[in-house]
């Protein structure tokens, strides 16, 4: 069902939006030297960490909802419309580089579909409809998480998608930027990030945008931790499709081990290139076939896979 608020309807709905609140102490923002407007505009970034850490206990509790269901082969997918649908593609692209995860892992949906990646799609925000549509295409299961994303609150596709994937059994998130929010009401999980009016009215690509790259970050990081796709604070899944990623996890598995340059290429040689394996090989002193059926019975975990070694 696409949106048929009436526009009068609208605009005294948005009047109401903490992130569209205006600020008429800024009124004169555009007369001010370039090197005030910059103050200005970080002194507004320097309070978006502070908003989110009011919210670390309910973020918290959405990582392990959404580790657990990941740990039994569920996916996380991300829906929403404009910046924010554009900032949950982007997490989710990055994780295949950075934890070496099936790209049909952590996924974005964005409304209007790719194309609204780098071009506005207008009215496409405004349809339950086609957020119903878009996450049917990935036939969502009781194991999947879904997080809706929208500064407002209040997007119908990003509410759509977190009410179909609610009603399909899955694991739902609200993530807003509002008090009060209708999107965090319809999931499982809200998560609302009140940063508060922005630096230019209604503009919530600045601090509501950056305060739902940060919460991405977490749920994405932190789940990843959980998963064991880390080891200590090293990214020992990196896929090594480039010679940057070549050479850092050639130093991953330098910081890991402490072994010199030969032993660790001819552990990464042993393993096709796998960090994770290569640094059980060494520190356990076992071949790599070894490794490999070490890390399968630890569910990937490598400090189980070493205590296991032993």
């Amino acid at each position: 069902m696409t949106s048929t608020s009436h526009p009068r309807d609208l605009r005294t709905e948005l009047e109401s939006l903490t992130t569209e609140a205006f600020r008429p102490e800024l009124a004169d923002i555009d007369r001010l030297p370039t090197l005030d407007i910059a103050r200005l505009m970080n002194g507004e970034d320097a309070t978006v960490a502070g908003a989110v850490a009011a919210r670390l206990p309910e973020i918290a509790a959405a990582i392990d909802a959404v580790a657990e269901r990941m740990a039994r082969g569920g996916r996380l997918v991300y829906a929403g419309a404009g910046t924010a649908g554009r900032l949950g593609i982007l997490d989710a692209s990055e994780c295949p580089p950075t934890f070496n995860t099936d790209p049909s892992r952590v996924v974005g949906l964005i409304a209007g579909g790719p194309d609204a990646v780098v071009t506005s799609v207008e009215g496409a925000e405004d349809s339950r409809d086609l957020a119903r549509t878009d996450l049917d295409t990935l036939a969502p299961a009781p194991d999947d998480t879904v997080v809706g994303i929208s500064a407002s609150g209040r997007t119908p596709y990003a509410i759509g998608a977190v009410e179909h994937a609610r009603a399909r059994g899955c694991l739902t998130i609200g993530l807003a930027c509002n008090p009060g929010s209708p999107l965090a009401a319809a999931a499982d999980h809200g998560i609302e990030i009140v940063v508060g009016p922005e630096l230019l009215t209604g503009s919530t690509r600045l601090k509501s945008g950056t305060a739902q790259k940060l919460v991405l970050n977490m749920l994405s990081t932190i789940t990843m931790i959980r998963l064991g796709k880390t080891y200590g604070n090293l990214m020992v899944d990196v896929r090594a499709s480039n010679d940057k990623l070549r050479a850092r996890s050639h130093r991953i598995v330098a910081l890991a081990t402490g072994a010199g340059d030969k032993e660790i290429e001819d552990a990464l040689t042993a393993t096709d290139g796998e960090v994770k394996n290569a640094i059980l090989t060494i520190l356990a002193d076992v071949d790599g076939p070894t490794a490999a059926r070490l890390l399968a019975e630890s569910d990937g975990h490598l400090r189980a896979a070493l205590a296991a070694s032993g």
